[in-house]
């Protein structure tokens, strides 16, 4: 059957959202906004996989609910929410529980790298976290997915829920009307010259708000001068740009600050070394700063005066999750239908 194109992507409320969430996600979703049906989530269950302050959680929340609304995200004409007011996605993933196959979760690379050798102490919810995501996507039956790469195994794994759960229940899908597959097989958008964003400090590691040196990210929250100036200490080596991409390989520091460049201008990398190669990081890093500034100093200046609003950001909050419901709980009834339960 053919299925209604629709996106759907979440960020973390884990606080200090830095330039790697806004790159990496925020303005591709948008983009994306201009083309389908979107729904952007905080998803909040997702961040008690590792404990939460419960008193910090909140303005977590409303940050990451403010840094879509100062980037242009519409939440008239698009849906955004906390996924904690939808039960329904946890609804969705107890089944997923069910479906998904303990062998696909232990291969999951970000688990292990999260977990480390203290795995026998991290939360069930941590390991389970995949299915849950699943859940995120499919209780929409969306389409499409803006994904980091860091992600991309993930949904590569929801895709095996939705194909297992329409081969498990094929006999009764089809018997409730709803032709060959309930769920679609959503697919990944992954774009752009900066979807991993690497720390300032190290081009080997990803943009991290638990990196200990706080020149290592640019927040968004960041005024205009701390900006600058961390572009300025940024680590980069002796040698000038190269006028070639194949120049960057080697150089990891290089080809983040270019890639940052690019991804903030709206040009691909060679486009950047065309105007820059061959010239020193000084020159570069003066026309990145500026750039940086121009482009991050007013998401900055109006997520600072949304969130001295947390009445309006909450009340956008419950809209959106009024609004997802809705659709939410079409495909949950459908799922009990399909999978046996009694229902009222």
């Amino acid at each position: 059957m053919a299925f209604k194109e629709r996106v759907f992507s979440g960020v973390q409320p884990t606080g200090n959202l830095h330039l790697g969430n806004y790159l990496g996600a925020i303005t591709k979703f948008v983009a994306l906004q201009e083309r389908y049906d979107c729904l952007y989530c905080v998803v909040d269950l997702h961040a008690i996989t590792v404990w939460q302050d419960p008193a910090e959680l909140p303005r977590a929340t409303r940050e990451v609910t403010a840094a879509f609304l100062a980037s242009g995200i519409d939440a008239k004409k698009q849906i955004i929410f906390n996924q904690s007011q939808v039960a329904e996605h946890a609804e969705l993933a107890w089944v997923f529980n069910c479906v998904a196959r303990l062998g696909w979760l232990n291969r999951m690379t970000q688990f292990k790298e999260k977990a480390g050798k203290d795995r026998e102490n991290v939360s069930v919810g941590l390991y389970a976290y995949p299915n849950l995501m699943a859940a995120d996507i499919l209780v929409y039956r969306a389409t499409h997915v803006p994904v980091g790469e860091d992600q991309k195994q993930h949904l590569e794994l929801t895709r095996d829920i939705a194909q297992k759960f329409n081969t498990d229940f094929a006999q009764s899908i089809h018997a409730h009307g709803y032709g060959e597959a309930f769920f679609p097989l959503p697919e990944p958008i992954i774009q752009g010259p900066a979807t991993r964003v690497m720390s300032l400090r190290d081009g080997s590691k990803k943009m991290s708000k638990s990196e200990p040196s706080d020149y290592s990210r640019i927040n968004l929250t960041d005024d205009a001068d701390a900006i600058a100036q961390k572009i300025r200490k940024a680590k980069t080596d002796p040698e000038p740009l190269p006028s070639e991409e194949k120049g960057l390989e080697p150089r990891p520091e290089a080809d983040n600050l270019v890639g940052i460049y690019a991804a903030l201008k709206g040009v691909s990398k060679l486009g950047v070394l065309k105007e820059f190669g061959g010239g020193q990081f000084s020159t570069f890093k003066t026309a990145l700063a500026d750039l940086s500034v121009a482009k991050l100093g007013p998401i900055g200046a109006e997520m600072k005066k949304l969130m001295q609003d947390p009445v309006y950001i909450d009340s956008v909050l419950a809209d959106g999750a009024a609004r997802a419901q809705v659709i939410a709980a079409e495909t949950m009834k459908a799922v009990k239908d399909i999978v046996g339960f009694v229902r009222r």
